[in-house]
């Protein structure tokens, strides 16, 4: 009797070392897999962009950059995103503040409204602001009789980059707002201080890093934005095109070089992009562990 309960007891302390070592090559087999995935389709074609921009030399490869029409792409495309991310920055912070914060009618229907991007193909995007300020939309004759242009020009560029990228900001900041509650608003405003300032020293410090983050991928998506801004912009050489654009003319003249040196820079500008989300997930990682050692010591003095 005792030696069967023994044995029993033997076999159930084995059946979780088993199961240990099954889930421990589980995991190996489920990080290899994803290593191949992300070495075939993206660190590969990544390197390949650059092993092709670089393919006659350094001397033709920093020539892509300095035509006319290539400089007016570059300016072009950071122009957008110097109009595009402030605004929507101002925006996101808004409508988190608002959802986050506070209770309202319509409140879903706010949130729905933020995720419409997301939900309609950007190309869809720009035909809707073709047939709002096109000249046979809504707007365009009373636009054209006061000389004002918005498709084919920079402010359709900027309003089609906007749409696109109104979500992450706000995205970011709605679930960091819900989850921090208004107590710490509440108190400081029974203290004395202003609207602004109770935003300014209580709610930006706790929301700092995922504002941050929430700007890096509008800055991404707005600089690398081709569907909705190839409808609007009217490929207008020179005076309309982006550099995904440009990218894209090149490559269909056949200037292959060019076209991999232009990509390259956009390549180089989301490679900074995903080095400075790592060290905002970082420092955030961080400063979450400071706080609850913190809260730990306050627990046990």
């Amino acid at each position: 009797m005792v030696r069967s309960v023994a044995l029993r007891l033997d076999s159930s302390k084995a059946r979780p070392m088993r199961s240990n070592t099954e889930s421990a090559l589980t995991r190996r087999l489920l990080i290899a897999t994803a290593l191949v995935f992300l070495g075939l389709f993206l660190f590969m074609p990544l390197m390949l962009v650059f092993a092709c921009a670089f393919r006659e030399g350094l001397w033709i490869y920093l020539s892509s950059f300095i035509t006319p029409d290539a400089l007016s792409a570059i300016r072009l495309t950071l122009v957008t995103a110097a109009i595009a991310v402030p605004l929507n920055t101002l925006f996101g912070v808004a409508a988190a503040w608002a959802i986050g914060k506070f209770e309202f009618k319509g409140k879903s229907v706010l949130i729905t409204l933020i995720d419409l991007p997301f939900a309609i193909s950007p190309v869809i995007a720009g035909l809707i602001f073709m047939l709002l300020f096109g000249s046979l939309g809504w707007f365009g004759p009373w636009l054209m009789e006061r000389d004002i242009s918005i498709m084919f020009a920079t402010p359709g560029i900027v309003i089609a980059t906007m749409f696109v990228t109104v979500p992450f900001v706000a995205r970011e900041l709605i679930p960091l707002m819900q989850a921090q509650g208004t107590e710490e608003e509440q108190s400081a405003l029974t203290l004395g201080a202003s609207g602004f300032q109770t935003f300014r020293r209580v709610t930006l410090p706790n929301i700092k890093w995922g504002l941050i983050y929430g700007i890096i991928l509008t800055n991404a998506r707005a600089m690398g934005e081709f569907g909705a801004v190839s409808v609007v912009s009217g490929h207008i050489r020179g005076r309309t095109n982006t550099m995904p654009l440009h990218i894209e003319i090149l490559y269909n003249d056949y200037q292959t070089t060019a076209a991999f040196a232009v990509a390259s820079l956009l390549a180089f500008l989301a490679v900074v992009t995903l080095a400075v989300r790592f060290i905002v997930e970082w420092k955030t990682a961080r400063d979450h562990e400071a706080a609850a050692r913190e809260a730990g010591r306050g627990d046990h003095p």
